[in-house]
This record gives C-alpha cells, sequence and structure tokens, in this order.
C-alpha cells in the first residue's frame, strides 16, 4: 500500500512524499478479540498499536484521528494497527485511500457477541446499544463494496485469533477468504 503524505519542510514549502506502508491497518467490530491480539503479540512476534478511537477529541473526530493513524503508517511504527469499527472511520479510512481489514460477525451471531460484552465485563449502557444496534450495524457492514476494505465476516465461534497464523521465523500472516 501506498500513502501520501503532505509536510511543511525546512523552508516552509509543502512537500507530498509517497511512502510504501507494510502496516496492516485492522478495523474490528467489538468483541472479536482484538485485546486477545495485543496482549499476546509478543508471543506473535508482532507490534501492534490499538487505536482507540475513545481516546480522541470529539470535536475533530474522524480528522484527528485518521491523521493519527497516517502518522504512524507514514512512521512504520508496528505491523498491525487496530481502529475503530465505526462507519465514520471506515468512510475516512476510504476517503484518505487507506487500505483496511474489516473484521465483523455474522448477523446470526448476536446472541454470542452480547454474551462476550457481559462476561467482558461491558457496562450495561454499551450492551444495550449494541443490542439495539446489532443488526442494523452488520446490515451497514455488509453493504460496503468498496475494493480498500476487505471483508472478513466471522462464524460462529470464530475469533481474530483463528485469523492469525504464527512462524517460526515470526512471521505473521493474516488469512482471509481472498488469500484462497
Amino acid at each position: 500500500m501506498e500513502i501520501e503524505h503532505t509536510y511543511l519542510n525546512e523552508n516552509n514549502e509543502y512537500v507530498t512524499e509517497t511512502k510504501q506502508i507494510q502496516t496492516i491497518v485492522l478495523s474490528a467490530f467489538p468483541g472479536c478479540g482484538k485485546s486477545t491480539i495485543f496482549n499476546n503479540q509478543e508471543e506473535m512476534g508482532i507490534k501492534v498499536l490499538d487505536s482507540d478511537s475513545s481516546t480522541f477529541d470529539k470535536a475533530d473526530f474522524p480528522n484527528n484521528y485518521i491523521t493519527h493513524i497516517k502518522e504512524q503508517l507514514i512512521n512504520n511504527t508496528c505491523d498491525v494497527i487496530m481502529v475503530s469499527s465505526h462507519k465514520d472511520v471506515r468512510d475516512a479510512l476510504i476517503k484518505e485511500n487507506i487500505n483496511f481489514l474489516l473484521f465483523y460477525p455474522a448477523l446470526e451471531c448476536k446472541d454470542e457477541y452480547l454474551n462476550r460484552y457481559v462476561e467482558r465485563g461491558s457496562p450495561e449502557s454499551f450492551v444495550n446499544l449494541l443490542t439495539n444496534n446489532y443488526e442494523n450495524w452488520i446490515n451497514e457492514i455488509d453493504t460496503i463494496d468498496n475494493p480498500l476494505c476487505t471483508k472478513i465476516c466471522m462464524q460462529p465461534g470464530e475469533y481474530l485469533m483463528d485469523y492469525f497464523e504464527h512462524d517460526t521465523n515470526l512471521d505473521t500472516d493474516i488469512h482471509t477468504d481472498t488469500d484462497i
């Protein structure tokens, strides 16, 4: 993937550079297992950045969030950047020509995911939000048709970790249906 980076140089001139990026941008619906990947990154031999969107100022969101993601891509600070799966973020990633993988549960996984939220101790307000919006959000994701977004619909019982393969050289690949 290539990304354009514009900055002000030492002569106060705007310069645009194109840089080759190796980092994977991974967007995943809540409950897919992002924390497990993050917590096991050392064992997996990868460096993972969990860009939690809740820590960004909402007055300039998602612009400030996308700027953060682009900076991480340009600086090549990690192998995987986990990003929000919110529609505003997905739309902004596409607008900025950033390739990303989007993991999301199948529609029939609603009860399983609601249980995951309760078991991990999510606030009742979060569980209620997902209870009321799950079908709409999954259907919305299903309608995305853009080559920058590789969608991976997770089946019952699956977690993100199921898509990562670790070998003895500490290289990690993410396997999707598009690899077949």
